[in-house]
């Protein structure tokens, strides 16, 4: 009883640490917001975020780490555990943050500010808080590339959350490949002498056709959308070149090879039908599917409804969302990546949504998160039990991914 009643005395700790520095993190949350970046550009939002955990104190930060717009910033003593917060902070080309990534950048300094308060108190506890910036997951996989140089191999579980319309633990986002396509044709007169042209915009208009065909094969909850991007200069030219560019998706990634293997059939199709040269590029980051962890999950929960929080029905929970990099952090560090409400209904990659998320009026909500995050982390952190169940959890993941052949 006695430990239950500290731990609760702790999570208002957590709490008042939020509440008191609610202020500069609307401040730094609006900084973001107003300056939006696209992916690998976020240079300003880098600084604002370096400086304001320089100024916090006691972090030993580590700039442009690995990737020029990323950073770490790491509190605690090496050697115990290491719980790591996440954030981005790209923004959408032409819209801004519609997607709220300043919100997600807010959420994992408060998150990280109030687990140090706390510990900082609790010097018998070895935990380590280490802050990484993540950019470019809107486009590029800024997380991947870290991945690829290990810089997530020293975490024990990794936290961030994502502004949506509705709190959720989790939500199925999808398996992602983006994939490029290129007809080579030739040009001539379109009315003096089509007969002498090869017209590569015909390859991209079949290759489309093909692969909404293809749709009606494939299982109800894989997904291919795409657009024409090059299809010729001028009428009364044959064109002589097209583009095409694709999303494929599925909810699980061992899935995904499947479909990409269908959709090139039906471009390579399309070039052999119209007599074009075809190349395929696929990006080579693709993005996996977020894999939950159930003990974060029901901690998660259980936090968050003591603040307030009304999550999502399971119907909800069930419908297919989009996709991100923290996608391929799951599978290999537990971690948790809940959804979070910030008082609106407007939907994620709208103007409606970037008005929102630069709104005071959001500001309740992100910070009602980020102290759900740190309870959670605490939760872990200081029952042995809890941290076996964690790590359990995602043993059993990593024994069906090896079943599935991932």
């Amino acid at each position: 009883m006695e430990a239950r009643l500290e731990l609760v005395d702790l999570k208002g700790q957590l709490s008042r640490v939020v509440e008191v520095a609610a202020g500069s993190l609307f401040a730094l949350s609006h900084q973001l917001w107003s300056a939006p970046e696209l992916a690998y550009q976020e240079s300003r939002a880098h600084d604002a975020l370096v400086n304001f955990l320089l100024a916090d104190g006691g972090w030993q930060v580590q700039t442009h780490y690995h990737l020029d717009t990323a950073f770490r910033a790491d509190w605690g003593p090496a050697g115990g555990l290491t719980v790591g917060v996440l954030c981005e902070y790209d923004a959408l080309p032409e819209i801004g943050h519609a997607c709220g990534h300043n919100l997600i950048a807010e959420v994992g300094v408060a998150t990280a500010l109030a687990l140090k308060a706390v510990l900082e108190t609790l010097p018998d506890v070895k935990v380590r808080v280490s802050v990484i910036g993540t950019p470019a997951e809107e486009e590029g996989g800024g997380k991947i590339d870290l991945i690829q140089v290990g810089a997530f191999n020293d975490l024990d579980m990794v936290l961030m959350a994502h502004p949506s319309q509705e709190d959720a633990s989790y939500m199925p986002d999808m398996a992602l490949n983006e994939l490029t396509v290129k007809y080579f044709g030739k040009a001539t007169h379109a009315a003096g002498y089509p007969w002498e042209g090869v017209n590569a915009l015909d390859a991209a208009v079949l290759a489309y056709t093909n692969l909404s065909v293809l749709r009606q094969q494939l299982k109800p909850d894989w997904r291919l959308h795409g657009i024409i991007k090059h299809g010729g200069v001028k009428p009364n030219i044959i064109p002589s070149y097209s583009e095409l560019f694709y999303y494929l998706r599925t909810p699980q990634y061992k899935d995904l090879c499947i479909l990409c293997e269908k959709a090139t059939q039906c471009f390579k199709a399309a070039g052999l039908a119209t007599g074009c040269q075809v190349e395929l590029e696929f990006d080579k980051k693709a993005y996996y599917n977020v894999i939950p962890n159930a003990t974060l999950r029901q901690l998660y929960e259980a936090n968050g409804r003591s603040l307030g929080m009304d999550f999502a029905p399971d119907q909800v929970l069930n419908t297919l969302s989009g996709s991100t990099d923290f996608g391929n952090v799951s599978f290999i560090v537990p971690g948790i990546h809940p959804y979070f409400y910030i008082g609106t209904s407007a939907l994620n990659h709208t103007q409606e949504y970037t008005e929102a998320a630069g709104s005071k009026e959001a500001q309740y909500y992100t910070l009602r998160t980020a102290k759900a995050l740190a309870m959670t982390a605490l939760d872990v952190v200081l029952n042995p039990e809890l941290l076996q169940q964690m790590k359990e959890d995602f043993e059993k993941i990593n024994l069906q991914k090896e079943r599935d052949g991932v």
